[in-house]
């Protein structure tokens, strides 16, 4: 006996759509492997009407005043706390994550991040008028950049979503999101709640595969693309909208170091460690992955953590003892466990290894020691709940191995060496380095990195400033 699957739909212009063709795919929960709705597979027609919409919308938004901006966003995130239990519900047949987590983890920070861009509205700032040549009074004028083409990824989906498009609409700009193809249902239901607040057009959903993604950054329309994604997807982004000379927004891979220093506290250090690794499946850029412990307190370190990935548990969305969820799709999982059969003989599972279950996408919580800088796992992003170890003699190779990867989005270091953790705060090559702890965030802190992890900032006032653009206004005093 088969099961309808729900329809969703395309928001554009204040109205939902479906896709111009009526293609469609099939959207999976995770967590049972089958098939619970499906969702526009939007081309070039859905693309331009969306942008059409954004476009015309863009005067109209763009004059409103700070406040008139912050007051939307402000009813904007009281609607996300009234309606909290269908967009847990959401979320969670989206990606498969533990139902009490996504209300504790997700749902506050999203309302605050909302709450905090309201008040960034009415807090741009300049350089001070003045009088810089004789006789010439110069401003400085912050406006928004125009059409925003945005693409949030499936690791997040909710949360990302806020990350994209509430700075862009604070700042005074219009928005085409497209969720990712695997997790597009709470960001649907996130257009609902919106479209009730906003004028049409300012804010516009479709969804797609990898190709309608492609098709909103070349569209002529968008002033500026963001992505949140993978590094591969981020160079075409990049590459792209460089033909007219975009501007581009990219977070993209990482693999966080984790340095821990002999004179840690190594209990409460594996306690951390291993719920920022293993969280959300390790699904997460700046998941703590990659750890170097200083060779006197190497073994005792793995064994402990070890026992903690053993303790750690997998499973269903309401199962409240339960830490994270299933891997995201089939090929996330084939991803995640290829890394594992690859390992080279040095290495060594001291926990985890193996798909758990026969239904979902579920994945051991696993830790691997034994590795050298240069193995495939301790270079490239697994994203997937896999703690890696080293170990290092001295603060100089921990920073030579810790810098040593392309990405560089997170990092920590745990000491109670005040001197050491400033030094390595300082010769840390990453976006952001936490002290004694991993991967707490607040929406007045700057999130993103450099190198192949990408540029520009998300959350705080440098990623309000990234949706401006400045100009230079000059008046005669003669005149």
């Amino acid at each position: 006996m088969s099961t309808e699957l729900r329809r969703l739909r395309n928001y554009i212009d204040g109205e939902f759509r479906d896709a111009a063709d009526g293609r469609t795919t099939d959207v999976v929960n995770p967590a049972t492997g089958e098939a619970y709705a499906t969702a526009p597979l939007s081309g070039q027609a859905d693309v331009d009407a969306a942008m059409e919409a954004a476009a015309r919308a863009f005067p109209g938004w763009r004059d409103t005043t700070p406040a008139e901006r912050q007051k939307a966003l402000l009813k904007i995130a009281d609607a996300f706390e009234e309606r909290a239990e269908e967009l847990i519900a959401a979320e969670v047949e989206n990606t498969g994550k533990p139902i009490g987590l996504t209300r504790s983890e997700e749902i506050p920070p999203m309302v605050d991040q909302i709450r905090f861009f309201a008040g960034a509205a009415r807090m741009l700032e300049g350089r001070s008028a003045g009088e810089y040549m004789e006789g010439l009074t110069s401003i400085v004028r912050r406006e928004p950049v125009g059409v925003c083409a945005q693409v949030a990824p499936w690791n997040y989906p909710m949360m990302m979503a806020v990350w994209k498009f509430a700075p862009a609409i604070a700042a005074g700009n219009t928005v085409v999101l497209k969720p990712s193809d695997t997790t597009p249902a709470s960001t649907v239901l996130i257009a609902e709640i919106i479209g009730a607040i906003l004028p049409k057009g300012v804010f516009n959903v479709i969804t797609g595969d990898r190709d309608t993604g492609r098709l909103m950054v070349e569209h002529p329309t968008p002033a500026m693309a963001s992505i949140t994604g993978s590094v591969r997807a981020g160079m075409s982004v990049a590459e792209s909208a460089s033909k007219d000379l975009k501007r581009v927004h990219l977070e993209l891979g990482g693999k966080a170091p984790v340095v821990v220093f002999d004179d840690t506290d190594i209990a409460k250090a594996v306690e951390d460690i291993s719920v920022a690794g293993f969280f959300n499946a390790g699904q997460d850029c700046t998941a703590a992955t990659r750890v170097l412990v200083q060779e006197g307190i190497h073994d005792e370190f793995v064994q402990a953590l070890a026992k903690a990935a053993a303790d750690t548990k997998t499973g269903q969305p309401d199962d409240e003892d339960v830490l994270f969820g299933p891997l995201n799709n089939p090929n996330q999982l084939k991803q995640v466990s290829g890394f594992i059969e690859r390992l080279p003989a040095h290495a060594k599972v001291e926990a985890g290894g193996h798909q758990v279950g026969e239904k979902g996408y579920f994945y051991a919580p696993t830790v691997v020691s034994g590795l050298k800088q240069d193995d495939e796992i301790i270079q490239k992003e697994v994203f997937g709940p896999v703690i890696t170890v080293q170990s290092f003699s001295d603060e100089e190779q921990a920073v030579e191995w810790a810098n040593g990867v392309e990405y560089a989005l997170a990092s920590s270091v745990w000491t109670k060496d005040h001197g050491r953790a400033m030094r390595m705060s300082k010769k840390l090559d990453f976006g952001c380095v936490w002290i004694n702890t991993h991967i707490p965030l607040v929406a007045e802190m700057p999130h993103g990195g450099f190198k192949k992890s990408g540029y520009g900032k998300d959350l705080s006032g440098y990623g309000f400033d990234d949706y401006t653009r400045i100009k230079h206004v000059m008046t005669s005093l003669d005149a």
